[in-house]
């Protein structure tokens, strides 16, 4: 079946007020969450809610208090999540980091303490979209082996970065390993297989299993380079964000364990360095370079491409999917059915 962009928020705005989550944080978790399915990354959009109800059952993710600022500059600041929703959490983040670009050119804010935020690209959009460079990179539970190796240290490490422009989308938003988790839990719940050369079962041996998968490792993208950048983003957004690291990771994939992650927001103001309008103007010059040839994409045009495309068709629900959702419905005394039909 297919839901509208405005039946999905609307349906995880109920829920989560329904189980006591403030009213802005619950919108911002729905935002988040409809972001990531209008662009196409199903694994970290709906599908994903069902683990946010097991966490707020399990206490791991927390509806009272707020973020606290451990440390602060003019140009940096430590956030402490308290375990709140990440999504709210690392919203904020990024608005300080934004705060401080504009005042410095730069703002850089570390979190520890939060919670799974959805899709990275979200919170670099919140840059771009005021016309400011957003980097976000963090680390989640190990998923991943070193090069060579066959146990899991390395989280799947994502980063995101956007760009402002006068006439593009200008973002990427991509795992350090050869596919997110959130897919291969997506291809368990589905029945799907994986595709070769993602994953290695528990022995080291490569599976299309998804569920062999996550008992082994993924693979990082690209060899040794995306396994480089996965290596250093552990460090960017482990010790240097006083957040855990390597096997001491948990709580991304596993709800009811606390979150122990980190994350790093940046955000650059290109008017510190040069003219605004000269810059956009450029990144648009060299988006003309490189499609001078036919059938070229720049990073974004898929994501473009798939928000037209969801918000005139709807969003997949698969019968899985649909049925933790009624399930979710009738232990909270909910009628959702009818949000689903409308």
């Amino acid at each position: 079946m297919k839901i509208t962009p405005e039946q999905e928020k609307s349906i995880i705005t109920k829920i989560l007020t329904k189980l006591n989550v403030p009213t802005e944080h619950a919108e911002i978790v729905a935002d988040v969450t409809l972001d990531a399915d209008l662009k196409g990354f199903s694994s970290h959009g709906i599908g994903r809610f069902p683990q946010y109800i097991k966490g707020l059952k399990s206490g791991t993710i927390k509806t009272k208090g707020d973020i606290e600022i451990e440390n602060e500059t003019v140009s940096t600041a430590l956030i402490n999540g308290n375990h709140l929703f990440g999504h709210y959490v690392s919203y904020k983040s990024m608005q300080l980091a934004m705060e401080k670009a504009r005042e410095t050119g730069i703002g850089m804010v570390g979190i520890h303490d939060s919670n799974h935020f959805g899709v990275a690209g979200y919170y670099s959009d919140m840059a771009l979209m005021e016309d400011l460079v957003g980097l976000v990179i963090a680390n989640t539970e190990p998923a991943v082996a070193p090069i060579g190796g066959k146990i899991p240290i390395l989280g799947t490490n994502p980063i995101a970065i956007g760009i402002p422009s006068n006439k593009n989308y200008v973002s990427v938003d991509m795992a350090t390993s050869a596919s997110a988790r959130g897919k291969l839990m997506e291809a368990v719940r589905r029945g799907e297989k994986i595709p070769e050369n993602v994953a290695l079962d528990c022995e080291g041996n490569p599976t299309i299993d998804p569920q062999e998968a996550l008992k082994g490792s993924i693979l990082p993208f690209g060899a040794h380079k995306g396994y480089a950048l996965a290596f250093m983003i552990e460090i960017l957004a482990g010790p240097l964000v006083k957040a855990a690291f390597g096997t001491g990771v948990t709580g991304t994939a596993n709800p009811e364990e606390m979150c122990t992650k980190g994350d790093l927001m940046i955000a650059i103001d290109p008017s510190k360095l040069s003219d605004l309008n000269i810059f956009k103007d450029q990144v648009d010059e060299f988006i003309d370079q490189v499609k001078s040839t036919d059938n070229i994409f720049i990073p974004g045009d898929m994501e473009v491409m798939n928000v037209n495309n969801h918000q005139l068709n709807g969003i997949d629900i698969d019968d899985k999917l649909y049925q933790q959702f009624i399930d979710i419905s009738h232990e909270l005394k909910m009628d959702l059915e009818d949000l689903f039909k409308e």
